[in-house]
């Protein structure tokens, strides 16, 4: 049905959809506005210069933001973290220098003949002495010598002339580097003990956890994680009341449909931009390769650090770089298995694709190819640190998650929209005929999203104030990994579902509207619980954690509805007459439902309460949830997408189903095995001697590399077998199958977002040698079997929702 007058399709659904949609997403932006005026206004200050009694300057606040830019650039938030974020290999700095000062200056004191030391090193570190109408702080001279002993200490640490630390040799010797990285460490280490003005706790809210300057947990610390958890409770009680109350209407659900037959692959004609996709495919699984063979050198440094099987790999692989790559192939090749989904799909959604499209899409993948390897080598230099590429936007590493050089960075947002643009050509003839909030608008829509908040992590520059630069960082990490690619996975999913004749369009736009509305009731502003002791004000902790527990809702909600999701793909094959062609695929995106329920949700939900995060913040608890949540939801989609679209690229004779079947079990094998082998068991060892012991002692090199953690590193290895061997290497053999036996490309029309054709009862019958049931479900209608189901969806789209 269309709107008079104006030719467009009219929206399937009530306006109460959208109302609720608006709703929660104003409501959820407006709050992270004032939240980002917050942070601007009342982080931790940031002096212009601290001095000594005597009012000599000991550092000043370029001296803070060159050291944050030396730590940066040599890559050292990939070995070590500062205020809890970053590798997990090296110390946490803030935590270390906080340690060191305080041993020093309770050994000066003891030395003066100070009584109970300990009492007045608590009071001095908890002293506020900043002065913010002069920009001032001031040390006192016990802390002026401290912070030149700890100048001592990491000027022998950093210049040490051996790679015993997973380092290059001599990794930073300049004075002058070396007195502007313990000026940021020092800052940090500043903030996280003195106490806020008119509060009784510290610009980081007592973090990290220190009974030498009495920082222990703050009352908000424990409320809020009580409140929070209670937030949990009622709205999983509510979910459930309006799950039974609403379920016949709300979720996953088949339509009463007739008989379909599956178009097979090698009767499904592709497009030349859709070909192109299997080069894009490629490059993913090249990308994955290389991605996990790192991650078997991170974790090997773990479980032995001084050499690899005989082997110095420190000296051309450090750990920091190693990782660096690590977790940035982690970002490409699954966002790169996006953009080539969103390109193959283009054509099905609109019924035709525009002349030289496939100029564009070979366009997009040079630069990516471009992106990848320069940004790699960019980082490579900057944290080898070459003297002639420092200060350069294109070799200066940056922040964790974001280390590509700005250069590449911002090149990637414009390939990102170069993207978007292809989508819109491919398009756009249809965007004509469907009203604004109809699939293929929906579709354009959170794909904008993609380009758009990846954008927003320039705002995190090298010399942004710390806490600043974490805002707008982790609204990539956050906002644009956990809750926009999660609305692009539900739009895909859900179109290829309506593609496949599994659901109508209709319920899968309510599909998509509830994601929105139950990932952005949490997420958005859930966003804050990264940023607890980041130095924001305590609101960000309050609000961070109530609405972060709400994530774990919708998650749960997805998780109910597998079951649904199962039966619904069974009952669609068993009423096909022909072989349904994606079993791999979609039991891949079964497979995103439970590690995101699992990896995503309780993982994450284990570490997001202040009381739980306090403790074990930058440990193997982080890293569980990560991999978890990164591999099992979005690795798993990037594959299923691919395969997805490789088997109408591969010609059936050449399709290796065994091959499919085995990286499936293999990957999925691997990953729990590396997560309930490994990771889970060693956060968990890692928090209870953070609680028992000290933070500062959980994240000691000395204590990762015990012999029991150290054996539970190397019984990780057959699980990263198993991934790379089993799992890694035949997809890539499969998308190595997409560009040499691809069939050639040949449509420039194609029938619009169906892969299947409705069929008669007779023809049915004829295919199966069964009678077709009527009825109920098993309903026929009496339509030509070249009847494309795009027809029938016309027709469903002037019911009432």
């Amino acid at each position: 049905m269309q709107v008079r007058g104006s030719g467009r399709a009219e929206l399937t659904l009530s306006k109460g959809w959208v109302q609720g949609v608006a709703l929660v997403m104003v409501f959820g932006f407006f709050v992270m506005g004032m939240l980002a005026l917050r942070t601007y206004s009342d982080s931790m200050p940031l002096p212009q210069r601290v001095t000594g009694p005597d009012g000599t300057v000991v550092y000043t606040a370029a001296d803070v933001t060159a050291g944050q830019q030396t730590f940066l650039r040599r890559g050292l938030q990939q070995y070590g973290s500062v205020m809890g974020h970053g590798g997990y290999l090296g110390p946490d700095y803030t935590a270390e220098y906080l340690r060191i000062s305080a041993e020093h200056i309770k050994t000066d004191l003891a030395r003066s003949g100070q009584q109970e030391p300990s009492e007045a090193v608590k009071r001095m570190l908890r002293e506020n002495r900043y002065d913010e109408a002069r920009g001032e702080l001031v040390f006192t001279a016990e802390q002026v010598s401290a912070f030149e002993d700890a100048t001592r200490y990491y000027a022998d640490f950093f210049g040490t002339n051996s790679t015993e630390f997973g380092l290059i040799p001599q990794v930073i010797t300049d004075p002058r580097e070396i007195h502007e990285l313990i000026a940021f460490f020092s800052w940090t280490a500043w903030a996280s003990a003195a106490e806020r003005p008119g509060h009784t706790y510290s610009y980081t809210n007592n973090w990290p956890p220190e009974p030498r300057v009495d920082n222990t947990p703050t009352a908000d610390i424990v409320v809020w994680s009580g409140l929070s958890l209670t937030a949990l409770l009622v709205g999983l009680g509510v979910l459930f009341a309006l799950y039974g109350r609403w379920s016949r209407s709300i979720g996953w659900h088949a339509v009463e449909q007739p008989a379909l037959a599956f178009r097979q692959p090698g009767e499904v004609q592709i497009t030349k931009a859709q070909k192109v996709t299997a080069w894009f495919f490629f490059v993913v699984a090249a990308l994955a390769l290389a991605q996990t063979l790192l991650g078997g050198a991170i974790e090997h440094y773990r479980a032995d650090l001084s050499t690899f099987f005989g082997i110095d790999l420190a000296q051309v692989l450090p750990f920091n770089l190693a990782r660096t790559w690590h977790v940035q192939l982690s970002l490409f090749w699954t966002a790169a298995a996006f953009l080539a989904a969103g390109i193959f799909l283009t054509p099905i959604i609109s019924g035709r694709e525009p002349r030289r499209q496939h100029w564009l899409a070979w366009g997009l993948l040079g630069a990516l190819v471009i992106v990848v390897v320069g940004s790699l080598t960019g980082e490579a230099i900057s944290i080898f640190g070459v003297d002639w590429a420092k200060g350069s936007i294109l070799f200066d590493q940056q922040w964790e998650y974001l280390d590509l050089p700005r250069f590449w960075q911002g090149l990637l947002v414009v390939g990102l929209f170069l993207w978007i643009a292809i989508i819109y050509r491919g398009i756009r003839s249809r965007l004509k005929t469907e009203h604004r909030l109809n699939m293929p608008w929906l579709f354009l829509y959170a794909g904008l999203a993609i380009p758009g908040f990846y954008a927003v992590g320039m705002l995190a520059s090298t010399d942004s104030h710390l806490t600043v630069a974490e805002f707008w960082r982790f609204w990539v990490v956050h906002l644009w990994v956990e809750d926009f690619l999660e609305l692009f996975t539900t739009v895909m999913v859900a179109y290829i579902f309506v593609m496949l004749g599994v659901v109508r369009r209709k319920i899968a736009i309510q599909i998509i509207f509830l994601d929105v509305i139950l990932y952005s009731a949490g997420g958005v502003i859930g966003t804050m619980h990264h940023l607890y002791f980041s130095g924001t004000p305590v609101e960000h902790m309050a609000l961070g954690a109530f609405f972060s527990a709400l994530e774990v809702i919708p998650l749960t909600f997805l998780t109910v509805e597998a079951w649904t999701f199962l039966q619904l793909g069974s009952r669609q094959q068993n009423r096909s007459s022909a072989p349904f062609p994606h079993r791999w695929a979609v039991m891949f995106l079964v497979a995103v439902g439970f590690w995101n329920f699992v990896g995503a949700g309780v993982f994450g939900f284990l570490i997001n309460l202040p009381i739980v995060s306090y403790y074990q913040i930058g440990t193997a608890l982080t890293a569980n949830h990560a991999h978890g949540a990164m591999m099992g939801v979005y690795g798993m989609l990037a594959v299923g997408l691919a395969l997805f679209a490789l088997r109408y690229i591969i010609p059936p004779a050449k399709w290796p189903d065994r091959l499919a079947k085995l990286s499936f079990w293999s990957l999925n094998i691997g990953l729990a095995w590396m997560v309930f082998v490994t990771l889970l068991p060693l956060g968990i060892l890692q928090l209870w001697h953070s609680v028992n012991d000290g933070y500062f002692e959980a994240r000691a090199l000395n204590y990762i590399t015990e012999p029991g953690n150290a054996l539970l590193e190397w019984m990780r290895m057959p699980g990263d077998l198993i991934f790379i061997i089993g799992g890694i290497l035949p997809f890539l053999w499969i998308t190595y199958l997409g560009i040499r036996h691809g069939i050639r490309a040949t449509a420039t029309e194609l029938p619009p977002e169906t892969l299947y054709v409705e069929e008669t009862a007779e023809a049915a019958q004829d295919r199966t040698g069964l009678p077709i049931p009527t009825g109920a479900a098993g309903a026929v209608d009496q339509v030509p079997r070249s009847r494309s189901r795009y027809a029938s969806d016309r027709r469903d789209e002037t019911e009432q929702p």
